[in-house]
């Protein structure tokens, strides 16, 4: 029996040349290339060290190193050593993470043949992952965001190999989350009781080429925060009452703005938004350390954040003592704390 005490809602894993084993032999075509940095404007990392490897996916250069995390062993963060993932998780005091990807946080083809060929293999690769860990790795999938009706068949082999959730970025194939070619996506969602987590990171390659130099806020972070407001004020929670929203690598301090400016749209339309909003549209959002926790908690409520380390990257999310930060703050109720450490992600994810 798997113990469910901490949880960490937000871990990564760093694809490798391995996650694309599982391509079918007409798919081949598809296989991302490693190319090595010769000459030429060196890209940094978000480490400051120089970016020695890009991916080429579907003709276009990617970053393969830009967001690691040093502070994790190699194997571990490219699960090629699953026991040593597990005995670190055991050292920061874990008992289970849930895995999102790294190079799918960006846009990365709008080919739907490539884009259903890499999905695939790597949600076999993370169904394989998790069977090695004990149910300790669970993981969100990726789904064709392109080919819509093949979600179907990857969800219910997900949902049958460890998955919890499905991932998706603040905006998808040039569309908002509240567009209604998402809603057998949800409906389906609802039938196979799999959360949604929406993690820091964007699907639209207009808006991803504007920011493309940018740090990320606004490509990434923002597009997750757009995301929860327009779900709510275009009555998509409402629609589907029975999904589970999880709102992934993008703190929280920012609750209390957006419910106030929902507060004030809702009136403006002859509606009252609930007094816990959060918990009324099965929302969830994951905190960060460094967020005033008391003051967010006032407007987000007990039963709905989460908190996660971020494992294997290097940003402004990552803290990977993150759990164990959370037990030393003292300006939070251990009630509370135990919450969002444990129950909390429990309830988002259906474990």
């Amino acid at each position: 029996m798997v113990r469910l005490n901490t949880i960490d809602a937000d871990a990564h894993v760093l694809e490798t040349m391995a996650t694309w084993e599982y391509l079918q032999p007409d798919e081949r075509r598809f296989l991302p290339t490693v190319v090595d940095y010769a000459q030429g404007g060196a890209k940094a990392s978000n480490e400051g060290k120089r970016q020695q490897q890009f991916w080429i996916v579907d003709g276009r250069l990617q970053p393969k190193e830009g967001n690691v995390g040093s502070n994790t062993p190699e194997e571990a963060r490219e699960m090629r050593d699953i026991d040593k993932r597990l005995q670190h998780m055991d050292d920061l005091e874990i008992d289970v993470q849930v895995l999102y990807p790294t190079l799918f946080l960006r846009p990365v083809t709008k080919n739907p043949a490539a884009e259903f060929a890499l999905i695939r293999s790597y949600n076999r690769w993370l169904a394989e992952i998790w069977a090695k860990s004990g149910g300790r790795l669970r993981w969100a999938a990726k789904i064709p965001t392109y080919d819509l009706p093949k979600a179907e068949e990857e969800l219910r082999f997900a949902k049958d190999h460890g998955a919890c959730a499905i991932f998706l970025r603040g905006l998808e194939c040039e569309r908002r989350l509240s567009d209604p070619y998402f809603y057998p996506l949800y409906k389906l969602a609802e039938e196979l009781d799999l959360a949604l987590g929406v993690h820091s990171g964007s699907g639209c390659f207009a808006t991803w080429d504007i920011f493309q130099d940018e740090s990320g806020f606004n490509k990434s972070k923002l597009a997750v925060i757009g995301a929860f407001h327009s779900i709510v004020l275009d009555g998509i929670v409402e629609r589907f009452p029975k999904l589970r929203w999880g709102f992934i690598e993008v703190s929280a301090q920012w609750v209390p703005y957006v419910l106030n400016d929902l507060d004030l749209r809702f009136k403006r339309r002859g509606k009252r938004l609930p007094s816990d909003p959060l918990k009324t549209y099965n929302l969830w959002v994951a905190c960060q350390v460094t967020d005033d926790l008391p003051y967010v908690l006032s407007y987000a409520g007990d039963d709905n954040l989460v908190v996660g380390t971020d494992y294997g990257h290097h940003d402004t999310s990552t803290e990977i003592e993150a759990l164990r930060l959370l037990r030393k703050n003292e300006k939070i109720k251990s009630g509370v704390v135990d919450q969002i450490l444990g129950a909390n992600a429990r309830a988002l994810y259906g474990l």
